[in-house]
């Protein structure tokens, strides 16, 4: 399949406003957003515990299967998400969003009626060929905003994400104690289908028109036009690092919490911990955006990277859990701002009409590292200890930084003069 894409007209400037329809469609994404992250991250905190009811099983056997489970539905998406992006190129966002949202809430529906593990794995593998809501939705409000405020748009729609996500297990734990497994997967799924319809009925998409001497790509070339776009392929590269970074302590976190505190709250004190980040990164997410907007994304990503990298490698030292949570407040403040800004400088730097794949491929990285980092985190700490985890991630933000640093110095490049040649 053959995609097109035009040169940007230098002379025609874009307005620095949404427009009424923009801005309605901003306000139904974003809580769509929220409705959609906050209730597919529910299930999460009795993952584990909804195995054991399929069976006697062992504490390993369990451990396995969690683990897999867990990871089934980002391999999935890491293939699928190029496939749905250049889908969108030809026919739009909007139909991307109701066929995602529709097949996560099918999903978790059947999920809460499974007889076995392995039609629990099954489930969450079919679940990652339609994951992407989130991912889909900032590509989605990426192309309809101007470029000069693109940063502060995409902060602010990553707040309604990072909401759900901060609410969504805490309102999944009450929920599973109250009604049980089985009524909560119906309710998240029925909140996802919610989600669905707000999209079918409230948004409208602005189609971009295509110029018939448009130049066209093969889907080969766009992709090695990524691979020697010095700047999109490290900004992926980081997007990859980012994910590995959050995921890689995610799993231990409790065990940490553990050997910081004598309470007998560990699960909820690890929750709190966790959710800290998520504080930081609701505070200042628009406040990068907007950043970026008026000195630059690459300026503004190199800045977090440092911060990230400053906030990481102490979590390594601490004695209290008072200190360890401060320390993930702030290093929630730098992660907070790297996923809009990475978006908002790959809307910058792709083709309108091939926007799509590009993002697509960009949320592949970024599902790469959610398969990455738990397995990551895991082995590290399993040979050299948890608090190693963050001395070798922290190590990781310093590489990224380093590279983004390299990249600045080389002349820029232009992917549509890459694509050509």
């Amino acid at each position: 399949m053959l995609y097109t894409t035009n040169r940007p007209n230098n002379t025609a400037k874009e307005s620095a406003h949404m427009n009424p329809q923009q801005k309605r469609n901003f306000i139904i994404i974003w809580f769509a957003n929220l409705l959609v992250a906050g209730t597919t991250t529910m299930i999460m905190p009795f993952l584990s515990l909804y195995i054991e009811t399929m069976g006697n099983f062992t504490e390993s056997y369990v451990q396995k299967w969690a683990g897999l489970i867990f990871g089934a539905t980002f391999v999935s998406a890491f293939l699928m998400s190029p496939i749905w992006g250049r889908v969108a190129d030809k026919y739009g966002y909007k139909p991307i969003l109701i066929i995602n949202g529709f097949g996560i809430s099918i999903s978790i529906f059947f999920m809460g009626h499974v007889q076995s593990v392995e039609q629990f794995f099954l489930l969450r593998l079919f679940m990652g060929i339609v994951t992407g809501f989130i991912p889909t939705s900032l590509a989605f409000i990426s192309r309809q905003t101007p470029k000069e405020i693109a940063g502060k748009t995409l902060g602010t729609l990553q707040m309604g994400s990072v909401t759900g996500t901060l609410f969504g297990p805490v309102v999944g734990g009450l929920l599973a104690d109250e009604f049980g497994f089985q009524y909560t997967f119906i309710i998240t799924a029925i909140s996802i289908a919610t989600a669905a319809l707000l999209i079918i009925f409230g948004v409208r998409e602005i189609q971009k028109v295509k110029k018939k001497n448009a130049i066209v790509y093969s889907r080969i070339a766009v992709l090695k036009g990524i691979f020697h776009h010095r700047l999109l392929f490290n900004v992926m590269m980081i997007t990859s690092l980012i994910q590995i970074g959050n995921f890689s302590i995610q799993p231990l976190l409790s065990l940490y919490v553990s050997d910081l505190t004598t309470s007998g709250q560990v699960a909820f004190l690890a929750g709190l911990t966790f959710s800290a980040a998520g504080v930081g990164n609701l505070l200042f997410a628009r406040f990068w955006g907007r950043l970026g907007d008026q000195i630059g994304y690459e300026k503004v990503l190199t800045i977090l990277l440092a911060i990230a990298v400053v906030f990481i490698i102490p979590q390594a030292f601490v004695t209290s859990l008072w200190q360890l949570m401060g320390l993930r407040l702030l290093f929630g403040i730098a992660v907070g701002g790297l996923i809009p800004t990475t978006t908002a400088l790959i809307r910058r730097e792709a083709p309108i009409d091939i926007q799509g794949e590009v993002m697509g491929y960009n949320t592949s990285f970024r599902f790469l590292g959610n398969i990455i980092g738990p397995t990551f985190g895991g082995i590290v700490s399993g040979f050299i200890g948890i608090s190693s985890v963050f001395y070798v991630t922290g190590s990781l933000f310093l590489i990224a930084f380093i590279l983004l640093k390299w990249t600045r110095k080389y002349p820029k490049q232009h992917l549509e003069d890459i694509l050509e040649s």
